[in-house]
């Protein structure tokens, strides 16, 4: 049944804004250097009339996305170019309703049609995954929730419920075969933490092209007021919490780094780690070598490992490998798989424990994963895809409500903190780490709080502007 408070997108407008790093991050075999934001604004209309705007963000991370033997330009430019055929989708599409039945709509019709047709429009190239696809979609999807808190005046986490919502969770979600679950009656907001914190522990990424240690420095490093060392970075932030990139084909290498990482985090207070094989490993058996390693001389190490994230290839449903040997020892987590809720089950039966959500794969269908999620007892993370500027608020606001196994990780500010500067005027503590976390209080009104009114953030101009603006 209608509410008279749905939506449809109507009009949208497309920036690009480049982003350089300070310091190289390696994602598996590749290294990023730079990368283009996507900023959206779209504009939604009720059924009286009334019209609001949105605004999503999220940077367009090719190595990360679309893993492949292809150079950087080509892959970057296909995404561009996808991200405008989006915006000219998003404001025509007609369907009305709250931003997840309008989001859900969109990634089950229009998103599948238009990435088939970006891939026939280069029938000799390599195609474009469906990931680097949902990467596009979210800066649209975040922007569609964030302009109907607008239009109703309620902070967007505010309206997963019956009194926004025509459809409850079981128009979307299926129970795993055997599990004593029913969605019927639930809304998103029925799984969410309550109350949402404020404060939460922050992940510092350790890149595998990080230095540790003084003898690693070469005179090429950056002087721009940041630090530089692991250590450096330690104490600075206060941080408790380190993940660390490791290669997945190279054993002697990832257990040598995961014990000087170990070690320095000893040394400088730090509580948690977690290793990330970036989709590289394809034997679970190398996954428990090296837990049963350090388990055997490096006890303490071993210990402050949290969970084991994506080893694993992401194309879940071509690479069936059953993973229960690895969870029986450390719990393990999607991320990159867990493209929608259908692949968190199809995890779950292979013995993954826990998802890393994200909400570059929209915010929509992160919220749907955290629901199914939750319900089958899956443990929860919210990962940065080093999210600058806008896109940060959706991120910290997604790891607060979702109730994850320890804060959310956040790396920015590592690698391009120059980037935030007008956005961290407003909220510094979104932007900068202290005492090992981020503070979400300066987040205020209605959809997520962006306050963009108080942000002095100078745009390009747009690359594409659609429909009724």
């Amino acid at each position: 049944m209608a509410k008279p408070t749905d939506v449809r997108p109507i009009g949208c407008e497309l920036f690009f804004l480049p982003v350089y790093t300070r310091v190289p991050l390696k994602f598996g075999p590749e290294t990023t250097t730079y990368v283009t934001c996507a900023r959206v604004r779209l504009r939604v209309a009720d059924a009286s009339g009334r019209m609001a705007d949105g605004w999503g963000e999220t940077p367009l991370s090719v190595q990360w996305a679309w893993p492949s033997s292809l150079g950087y330009e080509p892959r970057h430019e296909v995404m561009k170019a996808f991200c405008v055929a989006l915006a000219e989708a998003w404001a025509a599409f007609g369907t009305s309703g709250h931003p997840m039945e309008v989001g859900h709509a969109f990634l089950e019709s229009e998103l599948p049609r238009l990435l088939d047709a970006a891939n026939a429009h280069r029938p000799d190239a390599e195609p474009m995954p469906q990931l680097a696809a949902l990467i596009c979609c979210s800066a649209f999807d975040i922007a569609l929730h964030d302009a109907f808190g607008n239009l109703v005046g309620r902070p967007t986490y505010d309206t997963y419920t019956a009194e926004f919502m025509s459809a409850d969770l079981a128009a979307y979600l299926t129970p795993a075969e055997g599990a004593d679950v029913c969605f019927a009656g639930k809304y998103p907001a029925d799984f969410f933490a309550s109350p949402a914190p404020t404060r939460m522990p922050a992940w510092h990424l350790v890149g595998g092209k990080d230095l540790l240690d003084e003898a690693e420095l070469t005179g090429a490093e950056p002087d721009d007021g940041y630090p530089v060392l692991l250590p450096d970075w330690i104490a600075r932030d206060g941080l408790t919490c380190l993940k660390v990139k490791l290669r997945g084909n190279d054993a002697e290498w990832d257990v040598d780094r995961l014990v000087r990482v170990g070690q320095i985090a000893i040394d400088g207070g730090v509580l948690w780690l977690t290793s990330d094989f970036n989709c590289t490993v394809t034997d679970p058996a190398y996954v428990t070598d090296i837990l049963d390693r350090l388990l055997a001389e490096h006890p303490r190490i071993y210990g402050m490992i949290l969970y084991v994230e994506q080893p694993f290839p992401y194309d879940l449903e071509a690479s069936r490998i059953d993973v229960h040997a690895v969870s029986a020892r450390k719990p393990l987590f999607m991320d990159e798989s867990a493209h929608d809720w259908h692949l968190v089950r199809l995890g779950r039966s292979l013995g993954w424990t826990g998802v890393a959500l994200k909400t570059c794969k929209t915010q929509t269908g992160a919220l749907l994963s955290l629901c199914w999620a939750k319900a089958h007892g899956m443990t929860l993370m919210v990962q940065d895809l080093t999210n600058p500027m806008l896109a940060q608020v959706p991120h910290c606001l997604l790891a607060a409500h979702a109730g994850t196994i320890m804060g959310v990780e956040t790396n920015a500010m590592q690698f391009y903190p120059e980037a935030s500067v007008p956005e961290q005027v407003v909220h510094l503590g979104l932007h900068q780490r202290v005492n090992g976390c981020v503070d979400l209080s300066t987040l205020a009104g209605p959809g997520f709080g962006y306050r963009l009114d108080e942000i002095d953030r100078e745009l390009p101009a747009p690359v594409a502007t659609a429909g009724e603006l």
